[in-house]
């Protein structure tokens, strides 16, 4: 069977995209530790999705990132809350966006994936950028994973490319096609702070409410607020 490198965090993004291509490839996962809050709780969901799936999953230290890093996600700064109406508002949404940006994530993550990808002779690297999401976090755009892809002809030896099932989707369009392709929607984890409950007013939590809301599809997600 084909091969396929999926960049896993354990969040809804990535099991829904990579839920797409479970049947066709041989999926082998990447969970990266970066020193971020939620790392143990993305761990558990990442090897819980996994197991569930049969994917093969490898996790990966990055120590330094966390180093660098001046993010909330992995240093000692508070994770901002946001409300409902944050989320469509450019300047609040920014802010946020700022408060959890880690220094070139994801180049580091996709830089690695590839490394996999040629040493085990995978086809695709599947990562789970989104256009909601692209609107505040340009790493997560078309563009940018359209020039990686231009890279990679460039730079690799083999043929890899990025698939990124929902570059095209809203949250709730994800959510959609997580029902469609029976992804394990509610074994994922999107919490940035990493309560053993989502904490349900982080913008990841927030996002990912409205996206089962507006898709009016059941969450089985426990929130704690």
């Amino acid at each position: 069977m084909k091969k396929a490198i999926a960049v896993f965090s354990g969040g809804l993004d990535c099991t829904v995209a990579t839920s797409v291509y479970a049947k066709d490839y041989e999926i082998h996962a990447i969970t990266f530790n970066y020193g971020q809050k939620a790392f143990e709780h993305e761990l558990k969901a990442s090897k819980t999705i996994c197991e569930k799936m049969g994917f093969t999953h490898h996790v990966i230290n990055l120590d330094w990132l966390s180093e660098i890093s001046t993010s909330s996600l992995n240093t000692t700064e508070e994770i901002p809350d946001v409300e409902f109406e944050d989320l469509d508002d450019e300047k609040k949404s920014s802010e946020s966006a700022s408060s959890v940006w880690v220094p070139a994530r994801n180049t580091v993550f996709t830089s690695i994936a590839a490394s996999y990808a040629e040493s085990i002779g995978a086809e695709i690297i599947i990562v789970g950028w989104d256009k909601e999401e692209a609107n505040t976090f340009p790493d997560n755009s078309k563009e940018y994973m359209e020039k990686f892809n231009e890279l990679f002809k460039v730079g690799c030896p083999i043929d890899i490319e990025i698939k990124a099932p929902a570059i095209d989707l809203d949250k709730d369009e994800i959510v959609k096609l997580g029902s469609e392709v029976n992804a394990p929607m509610e074994l994922s984890y999107s919490c940035y702070k990493g309560t053993d409950t989502h904490c349900g007013v982080c913008e990841s939590c927030m996002r990912r409410k409205r996206g089962f809301e507006k898709a009016g599809i059941e969450d089985l997600t426990i929130y704690e607020k």
